[in-house]
C-alpha cells in the first residue's frame, strides 16, 4: 500500500510495521518471580504452545540458577530449567520458536549448568547483571557464546546508575559477542523521555556492531506497554512482554497489547487472548501481580519492589497512605 504524498508523516507508520522487531515471551520466568517457580508443565506447556500459535518469536522459561546458592526443595523447577524439564515442554524436535533462559551473574555455576548447545533445546541465554558485576557477565557471555548460544546482555536497574558508568559497561558490551543488549527499567521508575533517551544511547553504543537493543520494563506506574513504544518507536528492535502482565510485582508490558500494537502480520492475537480468558482470569484470583499504589510508590522513588511485594502480602495490601508512611521514614 502507498501512502499519498500529501499524507501526515506518520501516517505510514500507522499502516505498516518493522519487520525486524522481535518478541520475547518471559510469562514462565519473570511469573516466576511470584511463586517461587511453582508452576506446573500443564500451565507452561499452555503458554509455550500460546507462543507458538501467536507467533512469537522466544519464550523465556526460566532461570539457570545455581542449586548450591538456591535449594531445590524450596523453588519450582522453573528456577533451574534442567534439560529433561525443557524437553518435556518444548519436545526434542526443533519447534518454530527460540528457547530462551536467563542466567544472573554470581547466581549461576554456568561453567557446569549451562551446556554445550548441540545437547540442549536451548537456543539463547540471557545474562543479568549489576553494573558492579560486568566482569562476570563478560565471561558468562563469553562462555555461552563459545558453547553455541545466542546470547544478551540484560543491563539491571539502570535508573540508579550514573550515566558515565552506564555508557562504559556499554563500550565493553559493544566489544563483546553478545548479539544484544536489553535496556532494563528494573524498578518501573523511567518515564518516556528517559526511555527515549537510553535506548538512543544504548543504540549509539552498539552502533556499526550488528547488535540489536532491547527493551525490558515493569509496569510499576502503568507505563510498562507505554515506554516499550517509546523504546520501540526510539529504535529498539527487541522487546520483553508477558501474558496478561505477568512477572514480579506490578508484572510488565503485557503481551496482548504488544503484538496488537506491532500490527506485523505473523503474530496472532487470538491465541493469546483465549489464554488470557482460560489460564489468567482463574490464575489472577490465586496469585498477586500488577498495578497497585504500594508499587507505584516504590516506582515514584525509584526503588527496588520488594518492600512493595512484602507490603502486598500483608495483612493491609491496598492500604496504599501506611505504606507511602512507610516509605518516607525509610531511607532510600
Amino acid at each position: 500500500m502507498t501512502v499519498p504524498s500529501n499524507a501526515p508523516e506518520f501516517a505510514s507508520d500507522l499502516i505498516s510495521y518493522r519487520p525486524d522487531i522481535k518478541v520475547l515471551d518471559c510469562t514462565v520466568r519473570d511469573g516466576g518471580l511470584c511463586n517461587d517457580h511453582q508452576f506446573d508443565d500443564t500451565f507452561v506447556k499452555r503458554i509455550f504452545n500460546t507462543d507458538v500459535a501467536a507467533g512469537v518469536d522466544y519464550i523465556e522459561l526460566g532461570y539457570k540458577c545455581s542449586k548450591r546458592i538456591y535449594a531445590p526443595a524450596d523453588f519450582g523447577r522453573w528456577k533451574f530449567c534442567d534439560e529433561n524439564d525443557l524437553r518435556r515442554i518444548v519436545g526434542d524436535t526443533p519447534a518454530p520458536i527460540k528457547i530462551a533462559v536467563m542466567a544472573d551473574a554470581e547466581r549461576t555455576d554456568y561453567h557446569t549448568d549451562i551446556l554445550p548447545k548441540d545437547k540442549s533445546v536451548i537456543d539463547c541465554v540471557r545474562v543479568a547483571c549489576y553494573i558492579n558485576q560486568i566482569p562476570t557477565a563478560m565471561d558468562m557471555i563469553k562462555d555461552a557464546h563459545d558453547k553455541g548460544y545466542e546470547t544478551m546482555m540484560q543491563l539491571m536497574a539502570v535508573s540508579i546508575v550514573p550515566e558515565d558508568q552506564i555508557k562504559a559497561a556499554l563500550d565493553i558490551i559493544a566489544k563483546s559477542p553478545a548479539a544484544g543488549v536489553y535496556l532494563v527499567d528494573s524498578f518501573g521508575a523511567l518515564y518516556s523521555e528517559q526511555v527515549r533517551k537510553f535506548t538512543k544511547m544504548y543504540l549509539a553504543a552498539m552502533e556499526g556492531t550488528g547488535k540489536d537493543v532491547g527493551f525490558h520494563g515493569h509496569n510499576n506506574l502503568q507505563l510498562g506497554f507505554a515506554n516499550t513504544i517509546e523504546a520501540i518507536v526510539s529504535g529498539a528492535n527487541r522487546v520483553d512482554a508477558t501474558i496478561s502482565g505477568l512477572g514480579r510485582g506490578a508484572g510488565n508490558c503485557q503481551l496482548e497489547l504488544i503484538l496488537g500494537f506491532l500490527r506485523n502480520p505473523k503474530f496472532n492475537l487470538r491465541p493469546v487472548l483465549e489464554c488470557c480468558r482460560d489460564v489468567f482470569v482463574p490464575l489472577s484470583k490465586k496469585m498477586d501481580w500488577g498495578y497497585s499504589i504500594p508499587y507505584a510508590i516504590t516506582g515514584r522513588l525509584n526503588r527496588h519492589p520488594r518492600d512493595a511485594m512484602k507490603w502486598r502480602a500483608g495483612k493491609t495490601p491496598d492500604d496504599g497512605v501506611a505504606f507511602y508512611d512507610l516509605m518516607m521514614e525509610e531511607p532510600g
